[in-house]
């Protein structure tokens, strides 16, 4: 009841957000309670990972936020590229750099892993939790139910390189 009921009585809330258009149509904005606090700003998942995907060299992106001793939360993202788009260092800072003229700069991505594919149910839903996991270098649970789960090895592979260097 408190969880679904209470916050608009007499209303279900499931805690997904949604906008109507000018034109009367509804855009699905995600998880309400996908906030990362960066620095005392909430900043949502959602608004990220739409920032990095308004950029023309990127096909999806995840975002979760990860503890960072300076900021309280980092923001970390992973991104699977259009075509033939090359993922290196010039493009992490193009991107980030891009994140910060949509959003603000509080919002730019601590780091970026580029990615072939994001962890997926086999429903398509993407499992932020394991990569919070992998960007918190915390031991990966059980990935058996995913539709990919050798991404998931890969991606943990190209987040721990990226934190060599």
């Amino acid at each position: 009841m408190d969880t679904y009921w209470d916050r608009f009585p007499g209303r279900y809330f499931p805690g997904d957000g949604a906008k109507r258009d000018e034109e009367g149509y509804f855009w699905l904005l995600g998880r309400v309670d996908d906030i990362m606090l960066v620095s005392g700003h909430n900043i949502s998942t959602t608004e990220v990972e739409s920032a990095l995907v308004s950029h023309p060299s990127v096909a999806e992106a995840a975002v979760v936020g990860r503890k960072d001793d300076l900021t309280g939360q980092a923001i970390a993202a992973f991104v699977t590229l259009r075509g033939n788009v090359v993922g290196d260092e010039a493009l992490i800072s193009e991107l980030r750099d891009h994140v910060a003229v949509v959003l603000g700069p509080i919002a730019k991505p601590k780091s970026i892993v580029f990615t072939d594919d994001l962890p997926k149910t086999r429903s398509g839903k993407i499992m932020r939790r394991l990569l919070q996991d992998i960007s918190e270098h915390r031991h990966l649970g059980d990935v058996t139910t995913l539709a990919n789960e050798a991404v998931v090895q890969e991606i943990a592979d190209k987040a721990a390189a990226s934190t060599e260097d």
